[in-house]
Order: structure tokens, then C-alpha cells, then sequence
């Protein structure tokens, strides 16, 4: 499970890249993520299906990233928490850099806890549990209040 999780988290961040770099793949976006999850955060637990109107949202969300200068999004540190032979909770934590134009560039370390599905070899993200990001985008001046 390791191991399968690890190289799912590479591809996750590799795609992240892409995006932010404006060449999304929405389709290879989409399927990191089960047929339905949920979401949980300081804004409230939401439940979602893995369709069009995700694809369009995650595209939006990709063009907000770039719109307030995010540069990359890399991966510090993987844990993970098995639940069974097929689940599993990766605790990501990522590193965020933004170009504050002249300014120095503004690094935000975060974590995310990703509820993992492993089906026929194949992990997807069926939930996860994150932070108060735009609090956190506040307190580093990378938007306004």
C-alpha cells in the first residue's frame, strides 16, 4: 500500500504542477478521485460527485491558484495511517511558494489528510480534511482580508 500511495501522491503533484503551469489535463485531474467523496474544512463538510461540473470547478480553482501567484506546489512529507487492506489516510504535507512580484517569494507550509481508496491496484481519493486556506492566504498577505 506504501508504496502504490507514494508513486499516486508523485502523480497527484505532477499534475498539480501542470495545472498551475496552465496546461491542466482535467480528465487525468479527475481521475485521482473516486466516483463520489466528501470534503471537510473550517467552511463545512461537502459531498461531491467526480463529474463535469467537478472538472469545471478544479479548473477554476487552478486559474485562481495561478491568478494569485502560485508558483508551485511540491510535497514535503508523506504519512500514512492504514485502515485496512484498502484504505488508507495519507497525511500530505505540501509546500505552496507564491511570486509576490517584486517582493521575495512567500512559501505557506499546509497539510491535507486524503482519504485513500485502493481498488484493483488503483488509489483513488475518495475524501479529504484540510485547514482554513483562505486564513492562512490572509496571514501570509497572498490576499486581502
Amino acid at each position: 500500500m506504501e508504496d502504490t500511495v507514494r508513486q499516486f501522491f508523485t502523480r497527484y503533484e505532477r499534475l498539480f504542477g501542470q495545472a498551475l503551469a496552465g496546461q491542466a489535463d482535467m480528465q487525468d485531474i479527475a481521475a485521482l478521485y473516486a466516483p463520489e467523496f466528501v470534503a471537510a474544512s473550517p467552511a463545512g463538510v461537502r459531498a461531491g460527485r467526480n463529474d463535469d461540473q467537478l472538472k469545471q470547478a478544479m479548473a477554476q480553482g487552478y486559474e485562481h491558484y495561478r491568478a494569485i501567484g502560485t508558483k508551485a506546489m511540491t510535497i514535503r512529507e508523506i504519512r500514512l495511517s492504514p485502515m485496512d487492506a484498502l484504505h488508507c489516510v495519507a497525511h500530505v504535507s505540501w509546500r505552496a511558494v507564491y511570486d509576490r512580484g517584486e517582493a521575495p517569494d512567500v512559501q505557506i507550509e499546509f497539510e491535507v489528510h486524503y482519504l485513500v481508496q485502493i481498488l484493483d491496484g488503483t488509489p483513488k481519493v475518495f475524501g479529504w480534511v484540510s485547514g482554513d486556506e483562505q486564513a492562512l492566504l490572509k496571514q501570509h498577505g497572498i490576499i486581502a482580508d
